[in-house]
């Protein structure tokens, strides 16, 4: 069984569309591309140790719009990523079939995704993708959430989560606090939410 591992810059509301640049997504009449750059611009010792784990080589578990972003972008800028090309990139699409990129692979649907999640292999990353992550969360595919949250709120664009998400219990295994304020947070799914009374 390989674990999903669903991994995003996100906004304190939620969001998550085009955090790398103004020119990435800007579907929905989206203006604030590129919104972690301010953050990240000044990196300390702790963004580079979070992002060493963030840039970790593993394969990759794309939507559709998500990869044919980073099919134009990555293979240019391969240096910058070690084993990005290397890895296999999965991508969730109904209509994409075959890339240039090399090791790319296309499921079909959800169920396509239930079967990889049940092969024998390492680790899969989610990055982006926020409509196929909405149905990881909702058919309960999702074991692990790797998360840099910015301290600014944008008040429109893709967020992580939908209504439909199955409640889960998650449980924060390591957080680490940069000088900009950003906060990275890793949680592991722990089961069933449960429910009590305060007091």
């Amino acid at each position: 069984m390989r674990k999903i591992i669903v991994q995003e810059f996100i906004t304190l509301d939620g969001v998550i569309q085009a955090p790398g640049g103004p020119e990435e997504d800007q579907s929905g009449n989206f203006k604030y591309g590129g919104w972690v750059a301010p953050y990240l611009a000044d990196a300390d010792e702790v963004v580079n140790t979070i992002m060493q784990k963030w840039m970790q080589s593993t394969d990759i578990l794309l939507g559709k719009n998500t990869f044919n972003i980073w099919e134009v972008y990555w293979p240019k800028h391969a240096e910058m990523w070690a084993g990005i090309n290397d890895v296999t990139k999965y991508v969730m699409s109904s209509s994409l079939e075959h890339s240039d990129w090399q090791n790319s692979v296309f499921l079909k649907n959800v169920d396509d995704v239930k079967k990889l999640k049940a092969s024998e292999g390492g680790d899969i990353k989610v990055h982006g993708s926020a409509n196929m992550t909405q149905t990881l969360f909702k058919h309960d595919l999702v074991d692990e959430l790797c998360l840099m949250t910015f301290p600014i709120i944008l008040g429109t664009g893709k967020c992580l989560f939908a209504e439909g998400s199955t409640p889960t219990a998650f449980e924060l295994t390591d957080s680490l606090v940069t000088s900009s304020g950003v906060v990275f947070t890793y949680y592991k799914r722990v089961g069933e939410v449960k429910t009590g009374r305060v007091g």
